[in-house]
């Protein structure tokens, strides 16, 4: 008997990745790419053809995880990193590739998802995910719901304005823990990959999380937050621990003390499963 499954695809402005997974969220192939700096599409689409023509898997529709931001559905998506996309229409162009229904969300609202179904957060109903990688993004889980907001954009944590006058950032304002946070910024102001940060760094960067977290849980009432990305989980243990200490020493409203930070428990294939889960939740027979 064909087994039945998810097409994945997580666009990211360091690494296009695309995948198969299952009903129950294991990935069971996948492949990847470095994101050009131009002709992303086409890179994208050769990534995915090859990937559709080695599976056997009977694939009941395909979610997608990308940056944004985008309008509802990602049917014009303007990834922040991915300059050539300005009011891309992706995804006309993943169905017309794939031919079969395709859900687009925002990677970090997708990332969420997929922690909540099988991950670090499993069952939980009140929780933010955070991708903190090439840009800094989040989703929210709110009584056990996603929260899309007014068009779709709810949970972009990474423009939370954490330095007062800091630095410019890509959407154009001062100070978001993304111009502080992300691994672009970690570079563009140490002169080093953010692979080579150094322990200050590290833990500055996991106190303007904690920082930013502390303000969105007080607006949202939640004091849960599961993390990804290849900046946080390559800092590891130093970030994770200075998030926490943080959110200890700043989280003192009653409801939101004890917020616990969690790294994401399907690791570096969460962006995988969460993209499954996008199409999972948005309309999949499963």
């Amino acid at each position: 008997m064909t087994s039945r499954g998810y097409f994945a695809v997580d666009i990211g402005g360091t690494k296009l990745s695309v995948g198969v997974v299952s009903l129950t969220g294991e990935v069971l192939s996948h492949g990847r790419a470095v994101t050009p700096q131009t002709n992303v599409w086409q890179a994208l689409s050769d990534l995915i053809k090859s990937q559709l023509a080695l599976t056997d898997v009977e694939l009941v529709g395909c979610g997608v995880g990308c940056g944004g931001p985008m309008t509802p559905g990602g049917e014009l998506v303007s990834f922040l990193h991915i300059p050539e996309w300005r009011d891309f229409p992706l995804r006309s162009k993943m169905q017309e590739l794939t031919q079969m229904p395709v859900y687009i969300d925002n990677d970090a609202k997708a990332l969420v998802q997929g922690e909540v179904w099988c991950g670090a957060v499993a069952g939980q109903t009140d929780v933010i995910g955070m991708v903190v990688s090439t840009g800094v993004g989040g989703g929210i889980i709110s009584g056990g719901k996603v929260l899309n907001g007014r068009i779709g954009n709810a949970g972009h944590i990474g423009h939370v304005i954490v330095e007062p006058d800091g630095r410019l950032c890509a959407c154009g304002s001062h100070g978001c823990l993304e111009a502080h946070a992300s691994g672009r910024s970690i570079e563009a102001i140490t002169g080093k990959p953010a692979a080579e940060a150094s322990l200050d760094v590290i833990q500055n960067t996991g106190r303007l999380v904690a920082r930013a977290l502390v303000s969105v849980g007080a607006i949202i009432d939640l004091r849960s937050a599961v993390i990804a990305g290849s900046v946080a989980l390559g800092f590891g243990d130093p970030f994770f621990e200075a998030v926490q200490n943080e959110l200890n020493r700043t989280a003192k409203i009653a409801f939101i003390r004890d917020f616990t930070v969690y790294r994401a428990g399907l690791g570096q294939l969460s962006p995988l499963v969460g993209a499954a889960a996008v199409a999972r939740n948005l309309g999949c027979d499963s």
